[in-house]
């Protein structure tokens, strides 16, 4: 019977006693000199290999238990595949410090050096220091206490006295624990019914761009200014208030001196006005009309 059958048929400890012995021949041979015994530890050395990764393959599935139960509490961006992989590692160590005789359950055992090794790396993975982080939480957790006994939102003092720190002191603390508040621009916002899920990015504002209700508003705005008038007419409104061209270049344009350009924006003014003031007091009787 292969190993990976035995493994298969729940006879995981007869691979186990199989392991150990094999480590114990393996440790002899290292101690030991000469050609033969380098040969017998390379022997013993890959059948130990062997023998681990069928132990590996049948508690694969606490690594990805631990590593989901961590998963939850973490954010988007991070991996639970990244999670395994240094479960993985928390595994492999548990396998080596194991011993059949003491009666314990390797599920029992494993399971605190699986975690660690995940804790471990999310550790090496965060900029924040260990201790900047804890008083985040310690502040954040007082923050919840204060909400839900006062039902409002704690002052500074308040949390200062909850936390029985000085108020320089707790200053000092809220700064340091600001810089643990950012955001990936990667993580997910809300999913959608498409493939492609809402992130961060996605949500903030363009400053530099186009205001499209202001630009609708605008496009009315010009229509209506320019309703009734010439085609000259038009352009002499256009250049001067929507380009910001001058009246020498406007003239430059249509082909008209400066003084005719002026005479005929305050016609076109004088015209827009009382327009205007026709459509303000249709305004007023529909508004009181209704």
């Amino acid at each position: 019977m292969s190993l990976t059958s035995r493994a298969s048929t729940r006879d995981i400890k007869e691979v186990w006693i199989d392991y150990k012995s094999t480590r114990v021949d393996m440790e002899r041979a290292e101690q030991g000199k000469g050609a033969e015994l380098a040969s017998k530890y390379q022997s013993l050395f890959q059948k130990c290999e062997l023998l681990r990764n069928v132990i590996m393959e049948h508690y694969l599935h606490l690594v990805r238990y631990n590593a989901e139960r961590i998963h939850i509490k973490l954010p988007d961006e991070v991996e639970l595949d990244d999670l395994m992989s240094s479960g993985i590692f928390g595994l492999m160590d548990a396998i080596e410090g194991f011993d059949l005789d003491r009666g314990v359950k390797f599920e029992t055992f494993s399971a605190p050096r699986i975690r660690g090794a995940i804790l471990d790396e999310l550790r090496s993975m965060d900029w924040v220091p260990r201790l900047v982080r804890s008083r985040a939480h310690k502040i954040d957790n007082a923050t919840k206490q204060l909400e839900l006994e006062l039902g409002r939102s704690p002052t500074d003092e308040e949390l200062a006295t909850r936390l029985n720190v000085s108020k320089p002191e707790f200053e000092k603390m809220s700064k340091d624990a600001s810089a643990v508040g950012l955001v990936s621009l990667s993580r997910k916002w809300f999913e959608t019914d498409s493939n492609k899920d809402v992130r961060e990015i996605d949500v903030l504002e363009d400053k530099r761009g186009a205001d499209p209700v202001r630009e609708i508003h605008r496009k009315d705005l010009k229509e209506l200014m320019t309703k009734g008038l010439s085609r000259a007419e038009r352009l002499i409104i256009v250049l001067y208030y929507f380009e910001e061209m001058t009246m020498k270049e406007i003239g430059a344009t249509l082909d008209l001196s400066e003084s005719r350009v002026s005479q005929m924006h305050s016609s076109i003014l004088a015209r827009l006005r009382a327009q205007m003031a026709d459509r303000k007091q249709d305004l007023s009787m529909q508004v009181a009309a209704v």
